[in-house]
């Protein structure tokens, strides 16, 4: 017991040092990497005294867990009412509901493309390594992996159809919805508010009075929800430190060691997406090594926590405040981005699942027919997955039986699969800001002093 009390106190001193590094000129996204680092560092040094079996190093965990996962869930509970009033906002004041299709054309199609050329990198990466599914064990704790995989996720996901899935989308209980009760809740909250804003636009053309008096209810609404959203940013980087410490402190070296080459082939297939993404931006006229410097704390976070719905609110924010992209934009990129497109968990690691256990149900995974099928279906499958801790899993399981192939793989890299998550979640949120940023260049809608500027929308007192 003295132990953990010495440890939650160190963690209390590093938690007093963020609060005054607040206090001084330094930028939101520094003191989130500070954060980052400090976490790390202190993780890693609560594994190497206790050990990983520790129950010292487990209670010290649970208890700080309170910071990291109670500000996961403070931004999971601002999600659905920032895109709901973000969305409804943004469409209420554009002058043509048109304008309103070439955003999610654009935005769509910029996700889906970048999600086909993840999962052609996941491809080539399981090839290039020779990655195969043949020789890996199964002990007790993948055993019990498999068995919860297949009574709880595989009933939802075994029959689904693109009909389906398109159908779940659209909502027919808004107000559940809003509670997320479903994986495609943010999709069908974003439909939901759109189709009010639509008719805000109709209320004002009929009835300019009550229209205008609906559009600064709209807007009190937006600004409240704003300030809310601030209020809970300013606290990201006590969450940071507390998810990477939980991170370090309970990542198994040897599981790692022993699955390196899928790891390792994992991350250099994420580097490879950056810099795709980092072409994109180019074709477009934005400077990439500005981009990624102005959403580092966004990425930072999606890291450490391993969910692109709770990135939302800091995605929008640094889109509109740090990018100069309209609200629009922003939130249709953040929101769609978060279930549909993930470039991370629905794109390269069920593509790379695949083409691993392909030879062991004797299929060539190297036949241009099969990859160009497998293509097709991953870039499909990838419209509903959840942003959340799990999406990669869900996505698995889609498209490993609709090629025919067995789901026993999903369980067996357990041992590595948040150390990978967290790659595949920081590369989820890039590509929906990409397609945010792509979206506006194209349209011609960016702010390019905001954008150009390296200090314009800094988060110094978000």
């Amino acid at each position: 017991m003295v132990s953990v009390l010495i440890n939650l106190a160190i963690f209390a001193a590093l938690i007093v040092a963020l609060v005054r590094l607040q206090g001084g000129q330094l930028s939101l996204s520094v003191r989130v990497f500070i954060g980052l680092i400090l976490g790390t560092v202190f993780g890693i040094g609560l594994q190497l005294v206790y050990g990983l079996e520790s129950e010292a190093l487990q209670t010290t965990i649970n208890w700080i867990n309170i910071v990291g996962n109670g500000y996961v869930q403070l931004l999971q509970m601002v999600v659905m009412p920032l895109v709901f009033a973000a969305i409804l906002s943004a469409v209420a004041r554009l002058h043509d509901a048109s304008a309103l299709g070439r955003i999610s054309v654009l935005t769509l199609g910029t996700l889906l493309f970048t999600t086909l050329i993840a999962a052609f990198v996941g491809v080539v990466m399981s090839l290039i390594f020779n990655l195969t599914a043949e020789g890996l064990a199964q002990g007790a704790a993948e055993t019990a992996r498999l068995t919860a995989l297949e009574s709880n996720y595989a009933p939802k996901v075994a029959d689904l159809t693109v009909p389906q899935l398109i159908l779940s989308f659209i909502p027919k209980n808004p107000f559940a919805d809003l509670t997320g009760a479903n994986p495609t809740s943010i999709i069908s909250v974003v439909i939901f508010a759109a189709f009010l804003g639509v008719a805000a636009i109709r209320l004002v053309r009929r009835d300019e009075e009550r229209g205008r008096s609906l559009l600064a209810l709209i807007d009190v609404l937006q600004g409240w929800i704003s300030q809310l959203v601030r209020l809970i940013m300013a606290l990201t980087p006590y969450g940071v430190m507390a998810l990477m410490t939980k991170m370090a402190a309970t990542s198994n070296a040897a599981d790692i060691l022993n699955l390196g080459k899928f790891v390792i082939a994992s991350y250099i297939g994420l580097a490879i997406m950056f810099v795709v993404h980092g072409v994109l931006l180019t074709l477009t006229g934005v400077n990439p090594l500005l981009f990624f410097k102005k959403i580092i704390p966004a990425l930072s976070f999606a890291f450490s926590s391993r969910s692109s719905a709770a990135t939302i609110p800091l995605n929008v924010e640094i889109q509109t405040r740090r990018l100069g992209i309209p609200q629009t934009i922003a939130s249709f990129s953040a929101s769609f981005g978060a279930t549909i497109g993930q470039n991370g968990c629905a794109g390269l690691y069920p593509a790379m699942l695949a083409v691993m256990v392909a030879p062991t149900v004797g299929i060539n995974p190297t036949d241009p027919g099969w990859i160009i099928t497998l293509l097709a279906i991953v870039t499909l499958s990838s419209a509903g997955v959840a942003g959340v801790g799990g999406g990669a899993t869900m996505a698995a399981l889609i498209v490993l039986p609709a090629m025919g192939l067995p789901v026993t793989l999903v369980a067996l890299l357990i041992s590595v699969e948040p150390l990978i998550d967290m790659g595949r979640t920081a590369l989820n949120v890039s590509g929906a800001m990409t397609a945010g940023t792509v979206t506006s260049q194209l349209l011609g809608q960016t702010d390019k002093s905001v954008l150009q500027n390296s200090e314009a929308g800094e988060l110094q007192n978000a």
